[in-house]
């Protein structure tokens, strides 16, 4: 291998390594704080103990069955979100009428607090999943539909015109102008309500959940578990994690035309 591959692969490897060696530093220290008992054991368990509890739960099969219940709600919830926010995004987006009909309401819901609206959703649609997917659906709109709404009003005037002068119609000026033109916001949107969509499920995964990473949560609070509560906040940040970055391989496939966009 010559001088020049030994180097470009070295600056491919040095920066994975730097990215993985504070975490690793901060677990170490973790668990040398607790092995020495500067950190009790009762109140933050150790990763040591947190690693033996995240195996004892996939053998027994807890954890997959509960991680499965909690990504199915998570799934349900943003494929709502993605269907209502788009809609009323472009709705809003293409036309003065739509805005003006649906963005002071919308704008109104938005500025609720999300705890304070639990109570009332458990009154309309129970304690059962319905009430959990519909404020996940709800959280996880407003980001899709802000997003979506801005690219939409930000497409440049002067493609437009351009396009007019080529003798684009409406509905071409929409489909090959407008919309691929806030895809690149939309996309964006999309990667804040996946993440909203998981906050939102630690919220109603706390209320009445018979299934979940928050049963478990709540389980282990009762026998003050803390390993298993920190071992199932870590598997939230995890999938939130893989989400994100199934959001961002898409966003680099869909918008791979743009300058931008910095292929990997």
């Amino acid at each position: 291998m010559s001088n020049a591959s030994t180097s470009a692969v070295d600056q491919q490897r040095w920066p994975a390594v730097l990215r993985l060696a504070s975490p690793v530093a901060l677990l170490l220290l973790w668990q040398g704080l607790s092995s020495t008992g500067v950190i009790a054991s009762d109140i933050v368990s150790p990763p040591s103990q947190i690693a033996r509890s995240f195996i004892d739960s996939i053998s027994s099969g807890e954890l997959p069955s509960n991680m499965l219940a909690s990504l199915a709600r998570v799934s349900v919830g943003l494929l709502l979100a993605l269907v209502l926010g788009t809609t009323l995004g472009v709705l809003s987006g293409l036309s003065r009428l739509g805005e003006l009909i649906i963005d002071p309401p919308l704008q109104i819901v938005r500025s609720l607090p999300f705890l304070g609206l639990i109570p009332l959703f458990i009154i309309w649609f129970g304690i059962g999943e319905v009430s959990k997917i519909a404020l996940i659906t709800l959280g996880a709109t407003f980001p899709l539909y802000l997003n979506l709404y801005g690219g939409i009003r930000a497409v440049d005037p002067k493609l437009i015109e351009a396009g007019r002068m080529l003798g684009l119609g409406h509905t071409e000026l929409i489909t090959r102008i407008v919309l691929p033109g806030s895809l690149a916001s939309f996309l964006v949107g999309l990667r804040y309500s996946v993440a909203v969509a998981w906050l939102s499920l630690v919220v109603v995964e706390q209320v009445n959940a018979t299934s979940g990473l928050g049963y478990m949560i709540n389980d282990a609070r009762d026998f003050v578990r803390t390993d298993i509560i920190l071992m199932c906040l870590f598997m939230y940040g995890l999938l939130g994690l893989i989400s994100d970055f199934l959001i961002r391989r898409i966003e680099r496939t869909a918008l791979a035309w743009r300058p931008s966009i910095v292929k990997s």
